[in-house]
């Protein structure tokens, strides 16, 4: 069920020393944040960050050699993606990870598989308890679909549509899984003005709406400081800054950062 318009709540996620290395070459180094209930809480930095590398630690992707993640205050060390998921934390990927070939709907269904209760024979004799369980599904997936405005495209292939609307089909699938965190890998890259401030609005209303909490990376800063609530910024795999958007945009060091003033 939707829920009200809120407030910012406790600690949901905090990240805690976080050091990732591969071989010689460090992506991450001591990097401590959290992320509050119901915030939407960006990560940003140049190119080279360690911004995708935080995002795939989070998600369980990479273990970090060093430090601690807590959700919903439980420790994890060696989290996988799988798990992840069966906590409540789902993913849109910066290149599109969707089924070219399936539809608007079954892709968005795919979302739904670590909800679906019933054994394979029972799904594909479509017996009684089967059959009722993807009626739910389908309607909770139908209500998504509306939800994003992408009810006209609903039975079209994936690959046939345009990438502003492949986006979108990419959020709707992950908000299928019902997450309580969601993190977005660059949600408007590649976009044009129009798609980013339509995508822009969704990500808002799927704060507002569904009280997701939202982690996302994001390179257009007029978006970040529009939308977010809290920034922190990463530099060469440092933690540089972390506030409001009016304090990190003011912080000198995420200036020199951007300009490349602090590695001349």
């Amino acid at each position: 069920m939707p829920i009200p318009a809120h407030a910012i709540g406790d600690v949901l996620l905090s990240v805690e020393g976080v050091s990732l290395a591969f071989g010689g070459v460090k992506a991450l180094s001591g990097v401590s944040f959290d992320v509050r209930e119901h915030e939407v809480r960006a990560i940003i930095g140049p190119n080279g960050a360690g911004k995708s590398s935080m995002l795939n630690v989070l998600n369980g992707v990479y273990h970090p050699q060093q430090g601690k993640i807590r959700f919903r205050g439980q420790e994890f060390r060696d989290m996988d993606s799988h798990e992840a998921a069966a906590l409540g934390i789902a993913r849109t990927f910066q290149n599109i990870a969707l089924f070219k070939g399936m539809t608007v709907l079954d892709n968005v269904m795919t979302g739904r598989n670590l909800k679906m209760r019933c054994n394979f024979l029972e799904q594909a004799l479509w017996l009684g308890r089967a059959k009722n369980e993807e009626l739910a599904h389908r309607r909770a997936v139908e209500e998504i679909i509306d939800f994003l405005e992408i009810q006209h495209i609903r039975k079209t292939p994936v690959g046939r549509l345009p990438y502003g609307l492949q986006k979108r089909v990419e959020l709707a699938r992950a908000l299928a899984a019902e997450p309580v965190l969601l993190l977005l890998d660059e949600p408007m890259a590649g976009m044009n003005l129009e798609e980013k401030q339509d995508m822009c609005r969704f990500v808002l209303d799927v704060n507002d709406h569904y009280g997701t909490t939202l982690v996302l990376i994001e390179h257009d800063m007029g978006v970040v400081m529009d939308i977010s609530d809290r920034v922190v910024v990463l530099d060469y795999g440092r933690k540089i800054a972390d506030g409001t958007p009016d304090e990190v945009r003011n912080e000198q060091k995420v200036i020199d950062a951007y300009l490349g003033v602090a590695h001349a």
